[in-house]
């Protein structure tokens, strides 16, 4: 078990078709504004119910990163609904209607991750996704800025009319230093 959502069926990755479960270091919040591991919760919760027990699946597509996308029963169960009733997982309507009311039943019940404040599995990676972004570009420009050689005028040399030193070094930035209160 992968998480609640993907899972090893052999030597085969499996993104199981139509859910999108909570992921495995995303927190909820309860009703008093406590933050909990619903992510943990949801796979370990698929894990209890289907680990070790002989599936079938169906393969109906291969996503970017190389899963097999497939739709999988145990013992004449879809995998996706129990998981979407159960409220550890939500339809992933993006790519399949086929668990909606499945999902609007459990949020109805309060069922799983629907009796919690929850950011939807597809926003919560792509405010992670931004924010590796943000992180790698901040880090990029720390990176050129240590790497970019400037000109230095040094001592005793006389700037000339275009304000250019007579004579120059190059130097490298090894650090920077920020002032309290600046932005990184």
């Amino acid at each position: 078990m992968i998480d609640g959502d993907t899972i090893d069926v052999g030597d085969t990755r499996i993104r199981l078709h139509g859910i999108d479960a909570p992921e495995r270091e995303q927190t909820c919040t309860t009703k008093t504004g406590q933050a909990w591991g619903c992510g943990d919760w949801a796979t370990r919760q698929v894990r209890d119910h289907f680990e070790g027990l002989p599936a079938r699946c169906e393969a109906l597509d291969t996503d970017r990163y190389g899963r097999t996308v497939a739709r999988c029963t145990v013992a004449g169960h879809d995998m996706g609904r129990v998981l979407v009733q159960a409220g550890f997982a939500l339809a992933y309507r993006k790519y399949s209607l086929d668990y909606d009311l499945d999902e609007k039943a459990a949020l109805v019940s309060q069922r799983g991750v629907h009796g919690f404040d929850m950011q939807a599995p597809a926003r919560y990676r792509e405010v992670r996704r931004a924010e590796m972004v943000s992180r790698d570009r901040q880090s990029g420009l720390k990176k050129k800025i240590r790497r970019r050689p400037f000109k230095v005028r040094p001592a005793g040399s006389r700037a000339t009319s275009a304000g250019m030193a007579s004579a120059s070094t190059t130097c490298r930035v090894n650090s920077i230093i920020r002032a309290p209160g600046s932005i990184a």
